[in-house]
């Protein structure tokens, strides 16, 4: 029982800091939903709770009295396995529950949870579900910080979540070149720790020599590239890219403003100037390959990534790769309802790599695979260049 007492003590730490992250919130504040992809702040609350409802607590005890049976409509996100949902965009319109009880239901789950570790012994693979959980309610931690940034920044008058809040937690300095010799190398997670599916199994690839920048693309990067005038240049883009900058008639990274000719950014701590040496972020895997294509240079691969990574700093940001989402070879899902947790959505999206300052602690890793559409740029995503040798 040592490993679930320790599992346990985790359960506890996450859960609180999901509703640490949110205690300034006003009850409007939790229904804040800007776009399809972003989901509200009560949203987030309930549907974590949810997970470990539906894929734990009814599987484990025996005894087990669900919460609501609405909520499985509610807060099931994408299970098709566990029956009908909500539509993704109507998740704001949710006036019921309300917030008191969608806190009385975390309270309910987490004392099921803390009676099932502590009088239970689990088997690994329940374990493993359980970790699963954990990493879940992490990811949805990171997804509320921009899923709110997205909703404060919609305002007429942008307001900050927290002045304190730091999303710029370096600055870069002048890039140096990293060469790797062309050879076989391993990627992926080895199974010491915890990893998702779609990060195993360890396999080997084959890479050219190439090279790789050792700090990320700034802000005054990128400035360059706008007074260059690249967003009117349909030659460094993808098609699919010139279409997407068309209709969304993007001129600039999102929560860039100009104001009276000088460049600020909105920051989940308000509205600041905009700080030319910090890494450039809110961007979409289009304007990163633009960007790339117009110095003349490329993004890496995720194996390329995941090969150097060792060799410079990463964290602050998601970091575009140039490779799609696919599984890995050998690669095998979860069982049961978890199945459906990565490998359905491995088609239409790039790969990103490292993490970001809104990654929660304990969360990171260099086998990590993050994945987007292309056009989505509400995370705190940016780009580091490659080059072949």
């Amino acid at each position: 029982m040592i490993q679930q007492n320790r599992l346990l003590a985790d359960y506890q730490t996450i859960r609180a800091y999901t509703l640490e992250l949110m205690s300034g919130l006003s009850i409007e504040d939790h229904l804040a939903q800007s776009s399809f992809e972003a989901s509200p702040p009560k949203w987030h609350l309930a549907h974590t709770t949810w997970f470990f409802e539906n894929l734990i607590l009814k599987n484990c005890l025996s005894d087990y009295q669900e919460f609501d049976p609405q909520y499985n409509y509610y807060f099931n996100s994408y299970y098709e396995a566990l029956g009908p949902r909500i539509d993704r965009a109507s998740r704001a319109s949710l006036l019921k529950p309300e917030l008191k009880e969608v806190h009385r239901y975390r309270s309910y789950v987490d004392e099921q949870m803390e009676r099932l570790l502590s009088k239970q012994e689990l088997d690994e693979a329940k374990l493993n579900i359980l970790r699963l959980g954990l990493n879940h309610e992490q990811q949805h931690q990171e997804l509320f910080l921009t899923d709110y940034k997205k909703a404060l920044a919609n305002e007429i008058l942008p307001r900050a979540y927290r002045k304190d809040f730091k999303e710029e937690l370096s600055l870069n300095e002048s890039p140096q070149w990293l060469d790797f010799p062309a050879g076989l190398y391993e990627i992926g997670n080895d199974g010491s720790t915890f990893h998702f599916d779609n990060e195993a199994p360890r396999h080997k690839v084959y890479l050219e020599e190439f090279a790789i920048s050792s700090a990320l693309v700034t802000n005054a990067d990128w400035l360059e590239f706008i007074e260059a005038g690249a967003y009117s240049d349909p030659q460094y883009w993808h098609m699919d890219g010139w279409e997407w900058l068309k209709e969304e008639k993007a001129e600039h990274p999102l929560y860039w403003r100009n104001v009276d000719n000088e460049w600020y950014q909105f920051c989940l701590s308000g509205l600041i100037k905009l700080n030319l040496k910090a890494s450039v972020n809110h961007i979409s895997f289009y304007e990163a390959y633009a960007f790339a294509n117009w110095k003349g240079l490329r993004l890496p691969t995720e194996a390329e990534w995941e090969i150097a990574q060792s060799k410079f700093n990463w964290g602050e940001r998601w970091e575009w790769t140039n490779s799609a989402y696919l599984p890995y070879p050998g690669y095998q899902a979860y069982e049961g309802a978890a199945r459906e947790y990565n490998g359905k959505f491995m088609i239409n999206q790039m790969i990103l790599r490292g993490a970001s300052v809104a990654t929660p602690p304990r969360h990171s890793r260099s086998t990590y695979r993050n994945f987007f559409h292309p056009h989505f740029r509400w995370q705190f995503t940016g780009l580091r260049l490659a080059k072949n040798l």
